[in-house]
């Protein structure tokens, strides 16, 4: 979580800084700080532009300065807990993403030697320890402080008495160094907030770090091994973290929806024949032909696109699969083995408790994949093969197109199992000439979202809701539930629609709406008896169904009509009704719908 920028240069940093917060914003914005070489700190309660206004008030000169804006771990949202935090004599300081697990026991220790602490933060404690081992050099003293300490981080550090000079380290948490053209030097903790200034990044792997100066730099390793790193050319669109027009960055994503569809299966795709081209599985695909499970982690959203990953893995290739919760598979005992693969599913590529996952299997020797959309990410490196998304930059907190993009790289990979197992050219075919369609349908779709809006102000003012589905559209109404909890604050759950009778269904009555996906499928008629349930308990009922769906006008007090497509894409289709209900329901609660409170993008702490 948490947003690092820093640069050393010619031109003045605070401006420089500034921007690279407000790009990284979404990481985190309880508070905001920087320091600058030769002018001091400065810190804000609250989002980047209470930063900018306390700026305003103070003498922000100097061509070197690091910055960060937080999202809280240890200590509330204070001026005194915000970053970046230095020793008592202001002589390091210091931005940190992250957790110091032993921070406490660090922290004794520097009491009883007269260190006074000024915060509540783990992060202060790891700069008090660098000053106390500060005789000159700056990467030494930090290297040394390191080695002792246990947990996460994503540092950078300077010190007063060599203003030119910045030294970064990484062991969990990301951290890219981008390389400038007019001898000067950025560090950022995700690469698209360097994307105005260059496209030249190094990404630090765990336990390296680097000294940066205006022109040059060097990497090695905490323990002082040398490290030749090349920067390395991303290619991405500025435009693409522009809100170009669009009132906020969710609905904007939202409305990438086709396009990304048509990134996310450009070139991976022969529908004629049948098949699919997935170039990042080719040195694995005959280890994958042979695998008897596979097992699928995730969290958050990308947990419920791995749900529907399963089932469509299992109903179209006939592959056993597997579904855990990435803080939980982490700690449980993992019996897989060299017959089974393990595929971790990220937006970031840098959930904390994902990547744990990953490394616990690839230590038991199992094959691991990534479905990954952020290029050159922690777990794009460790995984032994995967696909990437390509859905680009996605900005605000909630996710929406990376979601679409995640169950269209599922649609992929099912067929492409599907074809090394049990499933024909010819349902192969019929699948993929209706993905290659998809776009054109959605793009139809969102050309008229007014009905939508009008429900969700209808329901605007709800303090409960609940979600069901069945099959395919279970794990739909989960991520339903989920958009609305995070964008709104709205109390909302999901089930899938059988089990209402197994208990939820006794939380239902007038002022409990319900929202049920039920197209016009092979279990539609059981979607009607569970809706019918409802209307019993005298709920109100929100219904997404299919166009031309039978008997749908008199089954609910609000129905919503989206397009007919292949069943195994028809999920894709209700997720953006999903989301653009979300969202509606967000702005008409007055709500910052891209910077939900206590939520940020990149979840990289445990």
């Amino acid at each position: 979580m948490c947003g690092i920028f820093g640069y050393v240069g010619s031109k003045q940093a605070a401006p420089i800084l500034v921007s690279g917060l407000q790009k990284l914003e979404y990481r985190g914005y309880d508070s905001a700080g920087m320091y600058i070489a030769g002018a001091g700190s400065v810190k804000a309660v609250g989002k980047v532009a209470a930063l900018v206004a306390e700026l305003e008030t103070k003498q922000s000169a100097g061509t070197a300065g690091i910055a960060h804006t937080r999202w809280a771990t240890h200590g509330e949202p204070s001026v005194s807990n915000s970053h970046p935090h230095s020793d008592t004599a202001e002589k390091i300081w210091l931005v940190h993403n992250g957790i110091i697990e032993n921070y406490q026991a660090l922290k004794n220790e520097l009491l009883e030697a007269g260190v006074e602490f000024v915060s509540q933060t783990d992060t202060e404690v790891l700069a008090q320890l660098v000053a106390s081992l500060y005789k000159g050099d700056l990467k030494s003293a930090l290297q040394e402080a390191l080695a002792r300490v246990h947990g996460t981080y994503g540092i950078a550090v300077m010190a007063t008495d060599n203003p030119g000079q910045i030294v970064v380290a990484r062991m969990g948490s990301p951290i890219v160094v981008g390389v400038g053209d007019d001898t000067e030097m950025f560090v950022a903790s995700d690469p698209s907030a360097l994307l105005e200034y260059t496209n030249q990044f190094i990404y630090l792997e765990d336990s390296e770090m680097a000294v940066i100066e205006a022109d040059t730099y060097t990497v090695t390793s905490i323990a002082g091994e040398a490290r030749a790193k090349s920067p390395e050319l991303v290619l991405h669109d500025v435009s693409a973290v522009q809100k170009n027009g669009y009132d906020h960055f969710m609905l904007k994503e939202i409305n990438e929806a086709a396009e990304v569809i048509r990134n996310s299966t450009r070139g991976r795709i022969d529908a004629r024949a049948g098949t699919v081209k997935l170039g990042g599985l080719e040195d694995v695909a005959e280890t994958l032909a042979t695998i008897k499970r596979l097992t699928i982690v995730g969290c958050g959203s990308a947990y419920y696109a791995g749900q529907m990953g399963r089932l469509m893995i299992e109903e179209y290739a006939g592959l056993p699969v597997e579904i855990e919760l990435g803080s939980e598979f982490r700690y449980r005992r993992n019996l897989g083995d060299a017959s089974s693969a393990v595929l971790a599913v990220t937006q970031s590529g840098e959930t904390a408790d994902t990547l744990a996952s990953i490394v616990a299997a690839k230590n038991l020797g199992q094959l691991t994949l990534g479905i990954v959309n952020s290029v050159g990410s922690t777990i794009a490196r460790t995984t032994d093969a995967g696909v990437y998304n390509h859905a680009g930059p996605e900005i605000a907190v909630a996710s929406t197109k990376a979601f679409i993009s995640q169950l269209t790289v599922f649609v992929l990979l099912t067929v492409w199992l599907g074809r090394q197992r049990e499933m024909g050219g010819e349902e192969a075919s019929e699948i993929l000439t209706a993905l290659a369609g998809l776009p054109d349908v959605i793009e139809m779709m969102l050309a008229d979202t007014a009905a939508i809006e009008a429900v969700a102000r209808k329901y605007a003012n709800s303090r409960d809701m609940m979600f069901i589905g069945r099959q395919l559209h279970a794990p739909i109404a989960y991520e339903g539930s989920l958009k609305l909890k995070e964008v709104s604050y709205l109390h909302a759950e999901a089930y899938a629609g059988g089990e209402l009778k197994h208990g939820s269904i006794a939380m239902l009555g007038p002022d409990f709406p319900v929202f049920a996906i039920a197209p016009e499928d092979a279990v539609y008629a059981k979607m009607v008896s569970n809706i019918e349930e409802v209307r019993a308990r005298k709920a109100p009922v929100i219904l997404l169904t299919t166009e031309g769906a039978l008997g749908a006008d008199g089954l609910a007090d609000d129905v919503l009509y989206m397009p007919k497509v292949h069943s195994i894409l028809q999920p894709i289709i209700a997720t953006i009704p999903l989301q653009l209900f979300a969202y509606y329901v967000g702005v008409a609660r007055g709500l910052d719908v891209d910077q939900p409170r206590n939520l940020a993008k990149s979840v990289t702490v445990e």
